[in-house]
């Protein structure tokens, strides 16, 4: 009906957006054409579409228009399209911007097509390609991937909407000027490639998880669209167990959300989450993910690893009934995969609950050269220096913690910590830091 043109459009552009930039790159071979004729035709889609009605298949729809908008700008200015930066595409898979014609002979156009080819594994590899800056690829995922305007994604990472619509362009001439190809990596590359991918969803998911700065602890804009995305890659690549496990992860720690701050934002750490607030169902799927994964049999990744530490979290119905040692056990083996300080710091929390702060704190001592400037490291030390009783040496590690610290409610948490160690202060019960790994 036309009064649910506007709903369908959202649907429509949360649905096929990134399919259709995919295919539509692939045809005019120039991330521009591509992204501005989409961006007209969805425009267009809310004036037809409550006009009209709905199409009986709205991707249709929108790809003939964007076609049609994007050829028109080719042959309206063909000196300057000459003259854009091109995409470096396939042989096999190349089209010719002008006429439209495809090797294939696919065409929207005609009815008898049941569906668009989805081509967003090509999209998702070149915004992520290890040529481009991490930020870069991170930004112009989301944009080109994930459908997010520039004004979000520049909210999102607290940058000026200038500043990352120049860093968006910069890196979209880089992928033309470095001929940076557009097409799926060949098996022989791809398990590299696919690790830069997923290091990229990862990031993005973490920085929503605990954001570095701002007034929000949470950003779940960009912990959904990183798990959306996530879906992508493991609905496209469907026989790699990577994106699955960090599926797996990303959903265990995205299930806690709402318990991982009070109604008045102040931050609550894990043992002390009211935890029949988690997301039981994403917490299900999760797990059956990470069992999935793990069936192919090849080697535990880290990604792996990561979701079985998050799963035992999850599994615990209790904060008393978490299997601390099972933890340091999982912690032992990703530590030793990948060499990484904050896996040891992660490691650390879970040995100062399984044999006490002062084995913990042991763990600690050659980390403050790589955490330099990591505010959970003096945060976490000062936890187990308060359960041994070392209350100012403690409330030294809190004030350190407090001046790198960059979000509010962290910031507020540490301060509150602080002043329960003055002197005429009430010393609580001690609580564990409540890190993403």
């Amino acid at each position: 009906m036309a009064h649910d043109a506007p709903g369908a459009v959202v649907e429509a552009f949360r649905e096929h957006w990134a399919r259709l930039l995919a295919l539509l790159a692939g045809h005019f071979r120039s991330l521009d054409i591509a992204e501005d004729s989409l961006a007209e035709a969805f425009e267009l889609a809310v004036e037809h579409w409550a006009r009209d009605g709905i199409p009986d298949r709205p991707e249709a729809w929108l790809f003939t228009t964007a076609k049609r908008r994007g050829l028109d700008r080719v042959r309206r200015d063909a000196t300057l399209a000459r003259k854009l930066p091109l995409l470096v595409i396939d042989a096999a898979a190349e089209t010719d911007p002008v006429d439209g014609a495809r090797p294939d002979g696919f065409d929207p156009d005609d009815a008898a097509i049941s569906a668009i080819p989805d081509e967003r594994l090509r999209l998702l590899f070149t915004c992520c390609h290890p040529a481009l800056a991490l930020e870069a690829r991170t930004a112009l995922t989301l944009r080109l991937v994930g459908g997010l305007t520039t004004p979000e994604i520049a909210r999102a990472f607290l940058v000026s909407e200038p500043t990352m619509a120049a860093r968006l362009t910069r890196a979209k001439k880089k992928i033309a000027a470095a001929s940076i190809p557009y097409r799926v990596p060949t098996e022989a590359e791809l398990p590299d490639r696919l690790g830069g991918v997923l290091t990229v969803l990862y990031l993005t998911f973490t920085e929503g998880h605990s954001a570095s700065s701002g007034d929000a602890l949470v950003r779940r804009g960009l912990c959904d669209e990183a798990i959306r995305l996530t879906r992508v890659v493991v609905e496209l690549l469907p026989d790699e167990p990577d994106p699955m496990a960090l599926l797996a992860l990303l959903l265990l720690h995205h299930s806690r959300r709402d318990a991982r701050a009070d109604d008045t934002g102040e931050l609550v750490l894990l043992p002390d989450q009211d935890r029949e607030r988690w997301h039981q169902t994403e917490i299900a799927e999760g797990v059956a993910l990470l069992e999935k994964a793990a069936g192919f049999g090849g080697r535990a990744t880290s990604y792996l690893l990561q979701a079985a530490i998050a799963a035992e979290h999850a599994s615990a119905r209790r904060a008393v009934d978490t299997d601390w040692r099972a933890i340091t056990m999982l912690y032992e083996r990703l530590e030793r995969m990948t060499d990484s300080p904050v896996v040891r710091l992660n490691r650390a929390v879970a040995v100062a609950e399984a044999d006490g702060p002062a084995t913990a704190l042991a763990l600690l001592a050659d980390l403050d050269e790589r955490l330099a400037n990591y505010h959970l490291l003096p945060a976490t030390r000062a936890d187990f220096l308060r359960r041994m009783g070392r209350l100012v040496a403690a409330r030294e590690e809190y004030s350190r913690a407090l001046r790198l610290a960059g979000n509010s409610p962290e910031r507020a948490y540490l301060a509150r910590r602080i002043a329960e160690l003055e002197p005429t202060g009430t010393m609580r019960k001690p609580r564990m830091p409540d890190g993403l790994t």
